[in-house]
């Protein structure tokens, strides 16, 4: 589906995937030093001695590679309003090289009575090159209804 997707576009069940997207190390320690910088996300040496034995990537940063893809995967043509996160987990780190992509499903769908838009409730799990979840989430989104 192209152009705008309004809340009746939207169905219990249905599901989207996105296109993928690799992490270089590089991108991994600049985004650290700008939002999360401890050791283990801007150090080799520090990451050899961290809980992970290795350079990771801030779990804020895998939640912002999953915006990007799940905005360019077109399941939002013409946007829509965060109205929070739920159940937020990273249970697998990610690193230099690995390679993610993302699911979601539409696991809750309301009119919000009186108003021109709908609640929508999305489990979205991001998954690396291995095809493990690194990160699952639910997102609850306001979506207009069709004019």
């Amino acid at each position: 589906m192209t152009g705008r997707r309004y809340f009746e576009d939207f169905g219990e069940g249905d599901t989207f995937e996105s296109e993928t997207f690799t992490l270089s190390r590089e991108e991994i320690i600049a985004f650290a030093k700008l939002y999360d910088p401890q050791p283990f996300h801007i150090e080799d040496a520090a990451a050899a001695e961290s809980f992970f034995g290795r350079l990771v990537a801030s779990g804020w940063q895998t939640a912002a590679v999953t915006m990007r893809l799940i905005v360019r995967s077109g399941a939002f043509e013409g946007g829509v309003v965060g109205a929070g996160v739920d159940e937020l987990r990273w249970s697998v780190p990610v690193g230099p090289g690995d390679t993610l992509r993302v699911r979601g499903e539409v696991v809750e769908k309301k009119s919000l009575p009186g108003k021109r838009r709908g609640f929508v409730r999305f489990r979205m799990e991001t998954f690396n090159q291995e095809n493990v979840p690194v990160m699952t989430m639910f997102t609850n989104c306001i979506v207009p209804m069709r004019p």
